[in-house]
């Protein structure tokens, strides 16, 4: 008689190979201040092969956690670099797909601590989860890349240095909340990248207009825009904090292409600019927002397409993130209909003790105006032209920019809610403020967190123009302050910004700039609630 064999256990099922991730997406807390006993979270990963990821096991939630289905991409061709000195990034043979885990966490009092991973495997990541009764911790970063990284090396700065001072300030006191401000990637070299974009980046800039999108495009843009994202995303500091601070971002021109929304408006309309702001879109929409096309979070608050614009609260603070890209246009920023919707999306805060008002670019800043006049005499376009065009003090927008202060003054005074504006974009540190009968608006300036900080005549310039008040009429008045304890209107280095709520509802602002000893702060009153 043959003896019987013992019955093999079937191995395990191999971890399915992660190519971005895990990032995690703020949801909120609800309610009418985000002071609910649940705090939203979603978490996507982008993961390799066409299997079903197992389910997420997350701290506190008593089911498991199902992946639910964003995007597939078949095939990938290869593409050029995502920065300089990198190699190129290969084809992906097999199927790539996006994955969105959505789960409520119960939150007591104080502060806990939630660790998630998938069900079967050791590997979990951790994040902390706001107590109802705790002062909110937020930081604030943006600009994450720049147009050329040989730039920052050639500067004898570290890419990620700053990335790794944010880590290690939330590894000792945690954030629950991380805002991100728009230039989260630098797209910008898909000119020289994409292969089907090649004669086109050799045309004169107002030639390409007439130029088919080649049938391949749209594939090579979109393994353009995930390997821009994996170079950024993927680097040990940033990916560190995407899986352990729940994010909300806005974007701003490079998440598509330098200058996007600025140039001609027949340039934005052509085929080959129409396939890469598609591509562009929805790289955004499922890395930076945890989207699908049929399913928008309910940060997402705009209504109707095209625009991306968010709002949450977190412990008597509202953040209000609108969509300055999709409707921008040389000579507009938001659509009449987005203008007309701003009172009511303000009105959604009128709860909160703050309103952190995200825009990509300053409110509060310096007018440009007569060197954006002095470009307009020079025949060609230059190539400072549509950065100048980009801003809110543009002359193309000035009828808009008051529109909008004239909203966000109008919501303070009604509501007695205090409005801090939070922007990037011009790779300084700043804060300014404009005052009018009954109400202050404050804005915050806090970018590159990887992005060097411009130097020379242009610095000299900008900071000879903050240390002028503007007179608004009306009895308003646009001012500059000095950077506390800096002695001097712009922060010239790499930042990143906290905002931390103290027990009396203040809001302590710190810029964490390289090569300052000590945080330059100042603190921001909490509104009449």
């Amino acid at each position: 008689m043959q003896p019987i064999s013992p019955r093999r256990r079937k191995p395990p099922p191999r971890p399915q190979a992660i190519l971005l991730g895990p990032l995690l997406h703020a949801r909120g807390g609800g309610g009418a201040t985000g002071s609910t006993n649940r705090w939203r979270v979603a978490a996507t990963f982008l993961l390799e092969g066409d299997a079903e990821p197992p389910d997420l096991s997350v701290d506190g939630v008593g089911l498991s956690v199902p992946p639910r289905f964003l995007h597939e991409w078949a095939t990938l061709p290869p593409v050029g670099p995502a920065a300089a000195g990198l190699p190129p990034t290969p084809a992906l043979r097999q199927p790539v797909r996006m994955w969105r885990y959505d789960f409520a966490v119960p939150r007591g009092l104080q502060d806990g601590r939630a660790g998630y991973g998938f069900q079967g495997e050791e590997r979990r990541w951790h994040f902390t989860v706001p107590g109802t009764a705790m002062p909110p911790r937020i930081a604030f970063n943006a600009c994450g890349g720049c147009e050329d990284e040989g730039d920052i090396a050639a500067a004898g700065l570290q890419r990620n240095g700053q990335w790794g001072h944010l880590l290690g300030r939330h590894r000792a006191d945690p954030f629950h909340l991380m805002l991100m401000g728009g230039d989260q990637v630098y797209a910008d070299g898909l000119w020289q990248q994409v292969p089907a974009l090649r004669q086109a980046a050799s045309a004169p800039l107002m030639r390409r207009i007439d130029l088919p999108a080649l049938a391949e495009l749209p594939a090579q843009l979109d393994a353009w825009y995930l390997a821009t994202y994996r170079h950024a995303w993927n680097q040990p500091e940033p990916a560190a904090l995407l899986a352990s601070v729940p994010g909300l971002r806005m974007w701003d021109d490079h998440d598509i292409i330098d200058g996007w929304g600025s140039h001609p408006e027949k340039l934005l309309g052509s085929p080959i600019y129409q396939a890469i702001y598609a591509a562009a879109r929805r790289a955004f929409r499922l890395y930076q927002i945890g989207m699908a096309d049929d399913d928008p979070p309910e940060t997402l608050i705009a209504g109707e397409p095209p625009g991306f614009t968010q709002g949450m609260m977190l412990n008597g603070v509202g953040i209000l993130a609108p969509d300055l890209r999709s409707e921008r246009r040389p000579d507009q920023v938001l659509s009449p209909r987005s203008l007309r919707n701003l009172p009511a999306w303000l009105d959604r805060f009128s709860g909160c003790a703050h309103l952190l008002f995200m825009s990509s670019v300053p409110l509060i800043f310096p007018s440009f105006g007569l060197i954006e006049r002095m470009f307009n005499l020079i025949p060609g376009r230059q190539k400072m032209e549509d950065d100048l065009r980009d801003q809110w003090r543009s002359p193309a927008h000035a009828v808009e920019w008051r529109e909008v202060i004239g909203h966000l003054a109008d919501f303070t005074k009604r509501s007695g809610c205090t409005v801090t504006i939070l922007s990037g974009e011009v790779h300084l540190g700043a804060y300014g403020a404009i005052t009018g009968p009954g109400f202050t608006l404050r804005q915050c300036v806090s970018s590159g967190i990887v992005h060097p900080a411009p130097t020379g005549f242009a610095v000299d310039m900008m900071e000879r123009l903050a240390g002028k008040r503007e007179k608004m009429g009306r009895n308003m008045h646009l001012s500059m302050a000095e950077m506390p304890g800096l002695g001097r209107h712009l922060l010239t280095a790499r930042n990143w910004l906290s905002l931390i709520g103290t027990d009396e509802g203040e809001l302590t602002a710190r810029w964490h700039a390289e090569g300052v000893e000590a945080p330059l702060t100042l603190t921001i009153p909490a509104g009449r609630h």
